[in-house]
């Protein structure tokens, strides 16, 4: 556990197909200190389902789940098993778009519904020593003024008695636009997240949407609590190595990404052993080497080797000499 960890401030998105256990070990290489969500998953599956919805290796932490649903009996009880399971917060989903999300009454749709959220909230704070979180957006629809936003995180706060909030600087059109178009097409706005901040200085905010560099989350980082990175950190992880030095001022080693590499052979070797898909590891590693000579060769060579019959780290090896001597050393 960081120092820093209850600052929320470097965390990356929870992204669904994306920042699933095999992809938050590989991060956690990169990061010590950054704040690791899982893909939102519902209360739905967790009580339910046949798999375990839960699983994650110790060495994620400090480790978030994000939960998507609306019922606080049901989200007090998944809060509970996930508290138990040694999770460090607990995240409910104010912000996905997408239809799917919509029917099941969970999302951004619950925007309109502020005393709901609220009671979610209390209903697993009520049970739980952790943390619990809302991850949302500026607005839905027709209701994005500043005054219907300040109302849902006034009412989040003061009923529900939540203290942290992760804000998506756009608003989500529920019809209309997909989930991919509604992370592009709304345009953002980050001067009224930071706002938000000002109108609200006890509370913790974390601020999330279009950031691409440290750079801008260093810019960010003057006016609020945390930044929140989604799919610049997905598509160039290698970002990642930076931020303990970067944003939580740590004395440490640059990161060597071919070393980084090699680091996860241990894991792969289990999970291979499981009977896991080399490529369902390998396709988080992807854009590693961005920026380097090498990196297309790289890509796709995992992207046509990883799943093959018996593919195992002999593949990293071989895709390794295509990139490895052309990543300039520090002096």
């Amino acid at each position: 556990m960081t120092d820093t960890f209850s600052s929320q401030r470097f965390s990356i998105a929870p992204m669904l197909d994306w920042t699933d256990r095999h992809c938050r070990y590989f991060h956690r290489k990169l990061s010590g200190d950054t704040l690791l969500y899982t893909e939102m998953v519902t209360t739905g599956a967790i009580i339910h389902g046949k798999g375990d919805y839960l699983a994650y290796s110790e060495e994620e932490h400090p480790l978030a789940l994000q939960l998507g649903g609306s019922d606080p009996a049901a989200l007090a009880q998944c809060a509970k098993l996930a508290e138990a399971r040694g999770y460090d917060e607990i995240n409910l989903n104010v912000g996905c778009p997408s239809d799917r999300v919509q029917n099941g009454r969970f999302g951004a749709c619950l925007m309109a519904d502020a005393a709901l959220v609220a009671d979610c909230i209390k209903a697993m704070r009520d049970v739980v020593s952790i943390p619990v979180t809302v991850k949302t957006r500026i607005g839905i629809d027709e209701q994005d003024s500043y005054a219907f936003l300040c109302d849902f995180i006034g009412t989040v706060a003061n009923k529900g008695n939540c203290d942290t909030f992760i804000i998506h600087a756009r608003k989500a059109w529920l019809s209309g636009l997909s989930p991919k178009e509604n992370r592009e097409i709304p345009p953002l706005d980050y001067p009224r997240v930071y706002q938000l901040k000002r109108d609200f200085p006890a509370l913790t905010m974390a601020i999330n949407g279009g950031i691409k560099t440290l750079e801008e989350a260093k810019v960010h980082l003057q006016h609020m609590d945390g930044v929140m990175m989604g799919r610049e950190a997905y598509q160039n992880p290698g970002i990642l190595a930076q931020v303990d030095r970067e944003l939580f001022g740590r004395d440490t080693p640059s990161v060597d990404p071919v070393a980084v590499v090699r680091a996860m052979y241990p894991y792969i070797e289990a999970e291979l052993s499981k009977g896991t898909y080399l490529g369902h590891v390998t396709r988080h590693m992807l854009g590693l080497f961005q920026g380097i000579p090498g990196a297309r060769q790289w890509r796709r060579y995992l992207s046509e080797n990883a799943h093959k019959p018996g593919a195992d780290v002999r593949v990293l090896e071989a895709a390794l000499s295509l990139v490895a001597d052309k990543i300039p050393q520090e002096a």
